[in-house]
């Protein structure tokens, strides 16, 4: 008893500096990762109203001629910049502090894991930036020139530049987050929560559900509507593949067998 007991605190002993031990990392990994962010803000800063001019060309290109923004409140002019330098600041330091997680979660992985999770974060990453450029080179031009369309002549379009960067930062967030549907369903079969070919049999209800999801989160237009749904639709079909390549055999009985008993 004594012996055991000697044991456990030994071990309970143990455990405690090896707890501050990751502690300290992670703090270590919060710091870089607030240090890159904060580098990044204060880098763009002084081209916060280069960058708005820039965020503001897909409307301002289907504005009538001497049309342009306002600024309803009178320090719009200077946070709603600002808060622009932050949001692009947070996503261009995205891999910086991506691969601070990675460095804290990377010694606690098999073999395995970090050769499947390295290849999803870079995949994440790529396909939110593209779907950040989808939307900006594709989608805000066409929606801005549908809705100015139908715009009546006698009705000035003059939007406040606050509203409209939150409107903006909202299409890039449904964009970016949609395009990210082949990294998800990797994720499910890995989980072993579905298999590709589950995937495969529910296309149907996917497309449908694809295509009420794009209606909630994209404006009120069928145009925006259609340019979501429809690379969400391919994406889906990319994600099946890419699931069956990274996990081959996924749903499978007799390999899921065969790979037991070869651990066994």
């Amino acid at each position: 008893m004594l012996r055991d007991r000697a044991g456990d605190e030994s071990a309970a002993a143990g455990d405690e500096p090896r707890l501050i031990d990751h502690l300290i990392e992670l703090r270590a990994r919060l710091l870089r990762a607030s240090a890159g962010l904060l580098l990044a803000f204060l880098a763009l800063v002084p081209f916060a109203a280069e960058l708005y001019g820039w965020l503001a060309r897909p409307l301002l290109g289907n504005l009538p001629a001497g049309g342009q923004l306002i600024a309803n409140d009178p320090a719009g002019g200077f946070f709603v910049p600002m808060k622009l330098a932050f949001f692009a600041a947070l996503i261009v330091t995205v891999p910086w502090l991506l691969y601070q997680a990675w460095a804290f979660v990377a010694p606690g992985l098999y073999r395995r894991e970090k050769r499947l999770a390295l290849p999803l974060l870079v995949s994440s990453v790529a396909l939110f930036y593209i779907g950040c450029a989808f939307a900006y080179f594709m989608v805000l031009p066409t929606v801005f020139g549908f809705l100015a369309k139908f715009t009546p002549d006698v009705v000035a379009m003059m939007p406040d530049i606050g509203k409209y960067l939150d409107f903006v930062l909202v299409i890039f967030l449904a964009f970016g987050a949609s395009f990210e549907l082949p990294v998800a369903l990797v994720i499910l079969v890995l989980l072993g929560w579905v298999t590709p070919q589950q995937l495969k049999e529910a296309r149907g209800y996917a497309i449908v559900g694809v295509f009420v999801l794009a209606a909630i989160i994209t404006p009120p237009d069928v145009i925006s509507q259609l340019m979501l749904a429809i690379p969400m639709c391919l994406l889906y079909e990319l994600g099946i593949h890419a699931a069956r390549w990274l996990v081959p055999g996924a749903g499978d009985p007799g390999r899921e067998s065969a790979d037991e008993a070869q651990d066994g």
